[in-house]
């Protein structure tokens, strides 16, 4: 995914110093001469530099690149001022406070909220994820908001104006998680709004807000507990099927049941009532960190989202004919370990090389080719054998295939051919294959008029930073799925990415520099302030 737009060198040489000193091959080189001055003049230079400027930034940013920059790192090591046009230092350390520094302690402390010890696990009505509802519940409230929670597990937190509009802007994420997770995915989006509007509060200005404001903590976006994404938006967009209540996790529960053990009470009907009319919704925002690594490459804090890919699961099962390790001869076998490891290197291959593979009928231009070409990922996450014992020959062997493009009919030619290939395998080898479509989600495109508003809240908000005017935001493609997939069927949807270390995610080692935590929201503050 290429970024059409390119930083000048000096645009974020501030936002990105942090950066700098730990990604060398990062292609803007910025020469900070002289770092050696004598500490008193270091000062005397600072004293000025901040009685000149109510935005002095400091170049020396906050949060050091190491994750383990705790959330204490308070505005005393820097002073990028989150300022919002305010002349009086206090208000403006008001808004660092809460945009960066709270949302930051916030995201240390909802990311301890886990079901593992060692790692940080929250999935769909888990103990942690109860406890976080609370948690979250307890912020939206502070930040003035009415809260509820609804029959799927989803957390609401609402303000509506003393007049205007009735059609509410929604902005949310997802508060579940992956197995060894990060702190920031999800949550970054959630809280971000959250201190937005606590802002807004805090200045009084809640009231003026011309269309209602409702911040959503979706139950499950991740799919992990019941393999199946989108639980929560899903429900709220009136895409999920009434079938889907009844799909069991690894331990034989149904969505419906783990519901009920959270006293949570939904039938067939309740499902139908958690529908937002689309004649109620102005909009959905979403802002999420990037997961990948093009907002540290061009050096960016934000980035605005022009699209999501779209996405397939697949659920390949492999039987073959079960045996003794010892006595079965080579030739006689019919084995779906070795089977199902040609299909995955197959799969490998096809996704590799999508042009050599495609055979199209006719149905796929040079255009899907070439977007095949450019966005096409698969993989291969999960494997299971049975019985699983190094002395048996498998009987069954199972595997997932997630594959993921931003052009839809070239999804359905490669998935058509892909699946040809795989049973000409089977057949050969005289196996038994069947390949499922678990999941389903077309490309998504952001809504071109709300993601000018945001790239223009985005600007805003660095211009405010940085003390200087911005080039171009950044626009760039989304490879993972997002909750704006499912809301895009209720109506227009519009996403900020944010930059994180090394673009790494669904790992521990996932980090957002504390700064770029208060751009976006910054970021989200100048959006609803062009909302009032």
């Amino acid at each position: 995914m290429v970024v059409p737009h390119h930083s000048s060198s000096r645009s974020f040489h501030i936002l990105s110093n942090a950066y700098h000193t730990s990604f060398h091959h990062h292609h803007h080189h910025h020469h900070h001469h002289n770092h050696h001055h004598h500490p008193s003049l270091v000062i005397f230079w600072c004293l000025v530099i901040s009685l000149l400027s109510p935005l002095a930034v400091s170049s020396s940013s906050s949060s050091s690149s190491s994750s383990a920059s705790s959330s204490s790192s308070s505005s005393s090591s820097s002073q990028i001022s989150l300022g919002i046009g305010e002349t009086e230092g206090t208000k403006q350390d008001l808004h660092q406070a809460i945009l960066r520094d709270e949302t930051v302690a916030r995201l240390h402390e909802l990311g301890k909220v886990s079901d593992a010890a060692a790692h940080l696990e929250r999935t769909f009505m888990s103990p942690a994820s109860i406890r976080a509802i609370t948690l979250i519940r307890s912020w939206m409230e502070d930040a003035g908001l009415s809260t509820w929670v609804d029959s799927m597990g989803n957390v609401h937190g609402r303000v509506e104006p003393k007049n205007g509009s009735t059609q509410a802007l929604l902005i949310g994420s997802h508060m579940d998680t992956v197995i060894g997770a990060g702190k920031y995915d999800g949550s970054l989006g959630i809280i971000s709004a959250i201190s937005a509007l606590k802002v807004l509060k805090v200045n009084g200005k809640l009231g003026e807000l011309k269309r209602p404001v409702e911040v959503i903590a979706f139950s499950d976006e991740e799919g992990v507990r019941f393999q199946c994404t989108f639980l929560g938006s899903a429900a709220l967009a009136g895409i999920m099927p009434v079938s889907r209540l009844e799909i069991t996790d690894k331990s034989g529960i149904t969505v419906q049941d783990a519901l009920k053990e959270n006293s949570i009470d939904i039938t067939e009907e309740n499902l139908m009532q958690l529908k937002y009319d689309p004649a109620s919704v102005w909009g959905y925002v979403e802002v999420h960190i990037e997961q990948g690594p093009v907002l540290e490459y061009v050096g960016y804090p934000l980035g605005v989202v022009k699209g999501i890919a779209g996405q397939t699961r697949l659920k390949v099962t492999v039987k073959g004919s079960q045996g003794h390790a010892g006595t079965v001869p080579m030739s006689l076998r019919q084995d779906p370990m070795t089977g199902a490891a040609e299909l995955i290197v197959l799969m490998e291959s096809v996704c590799r090389n999508p042009k050599q593979y495609l055979t199209c009928e006719g149905q796929c231009n040079e255009e899907t080719i070439e977007s095949l070409a450019n966005s096409l990922v698969c993989t291969v996450g999960e494997i299971s054998t049975w019985p699983s014992a190094s002395n048996v020959i498998p009987g069954q062997v199972t595997f997932t295939v997630d594959l993921r493009t931003i052009d839809d009919v070239g999804r359905n030619a490669i998935l058509h051919d892909l699946s040809t290939r795989m049973y000409q395998i089977c057949d050969k080898r005289s196996l038994l294959c069947s390949i499922e479509r678990k999941h389903d989600a077309d490309a998504v495109i952001s809504d071109p008029h709300l993601s000018l508003q945001l790239k223009s809240a985005a600007q805003s908000a660095l211009k405010k930073i940085t003390g200087e005017m911005q080039d171009e935001v950044p626009v760039l493609m989304s490879g993972a799925g997002h909750d704006a997939m499912a809301m895009s069927y209720l109506t227009k949807v519009g996403m900020l990415f944010v930059r994180c270390r090394g673009g790494i995610s669904h790992s521990p080692a996932e980090h957002v520099l504390d700064d770029d935590v208060g751009a976006a929201g910054l970021a989200i503050l100048e959006f609803l302030e062009s909302q009032m």
